[in-house]
């Protein structure tokens, strides 16, 4: 079950920036969509593979300020998407596969944070919604123009913070039990590290791999719902009030935060591999005591489980992949 999550020294650390990782290769011909890609992380993850060739598509909610936040940035388009609405994301799939497109990188970066309860419009909790199903869906909407590339990669930005709860497959959407806005943030980020193990599991046969990982440590806009004091709490700040820079810690600057997820859709290092889960530009370990949060908890890197979830996700979207 957990045998391949080992390192395998990577010339890059946990203080590589996306740039660093991305310099000296070569991405012309490729395309890549990367969902979050107007902001934070994502933004410059998006800069990082454009400067290297490729041509990426950028779908979001307000492609007008999309496109403000990219100006500039060469081989990039913009195209419209709402992971919380399964009609915008059947959309944007049926666009790019009519195109003809090939997509050789689908980087799903894009997500909720500690939000308070609301529901979908089928009444799933909406971090879970977002942050795993809606990303479920849009991997199915593009899996024709996935398989076109026979060497596609998918990368599913999850977190450290999957740590803090496994996926509660008798109450996923906090029917029973009360809210807790972590609980329900790290459910998410554990369904999006299965997600990862189960699509490579069905995807490696036919030419695509599935990879997720724990970016670091960042403030950026996912961190709109939490109060100075939860944010003080994470140790974010130093006495002068200045975000903390500590790679080493996990505490990065948005290049740093950037670089694991250009790394995992762009290295040969990870040629033939898949399932596993990154950090710090490298395979993670399990997570141990003796490991503090490194790591990559037991129960997101549980085979049984990833195809529980699968079988949950098929019934909970109505779309099924592969």
């Amino acid at each position: 079950m957990t045998h391949l999550q080992h390192p395998i020294g990577s010339p890059f650390s946990a203080a590589s920036t996306a740039a660093e990782v991305a310099k000296g290769i070569d991405l012309t011909g490729k395309t890549a969509i990367v969902t979050g890609g107007h902001s934070g992380i994502g933004l410059e993850t998006v800069r990082a593979l454009a400067g290297a060739g490729a041509q990426v598509i950028v779908p979001a909610r307000d492609p007008q300020r999309s496109a403000e936040a990219l100006s500039g940035i060469a081989n990039v388009e913009i195209d419209q998407l709402d992971l919380s609405d399964a009609a915008s994301i059947a959309g944007l799939g049926a666009r790019v596969v009519a195109s003809g497109r090939t997509i050789d990188a689908l980087i799903n970066g894009a997500g909720i944070m500690a939000a308070p309860l609301s529901r979908d419009a089928d009444g799933h909790e909406s971090q879970f919604a977002t942050n795993h199903l809606g990303h479920f869906r849009l991997t199915a909407a593009l899996w024709p123009a996935l398989l076109r590339s026979g060497d596609a990669r998918v990368i599913s930005v999850s977190s450290r913070g999957h740590q803090i709860a496994g996926v509660d497959f008798d109450d996923i959407d906090f029917i029973i039990r009360p809210y807790d806005k972590w609980v329900a943030y790290g459910q998410s980020k554990t369904a999006n590290a299965l997600f990862a193990l189960g699509l490579d599991a069905g995807g490696k046969a036919v030419g695509v791999r599935a990879f997720s990982l724990h970016p670091g440590q960042v403030l950026t806009g996912l961190a709109r719902h939490l109060s100075e004091e939860e944010i003080a709490g994470f140790d974010a700040r130093d006495e002068h009030g200045n975000v903390r820079v500590d790679p080493a810690r996990g505490m990065k600057t948005v290049p740093q935060a950037a670089a694991t997820s250009v790394w995992a859709a762009t290295s040969a290092q990870l040629a033939g591999m898949g399932g596993v889960y990154l950090e710090d530009c490298d395979i993670a370990a399990i997570n141990t005591a003796e490991a503090g949060r490194k790591g990559v908890a037991p129960w997101a890197a549980d085979y049984a489980l990833a195809e529980r979830l699968w079988q949950v996700s098929e019934a909970m979207t109505g779309v099924s992949i592969g």
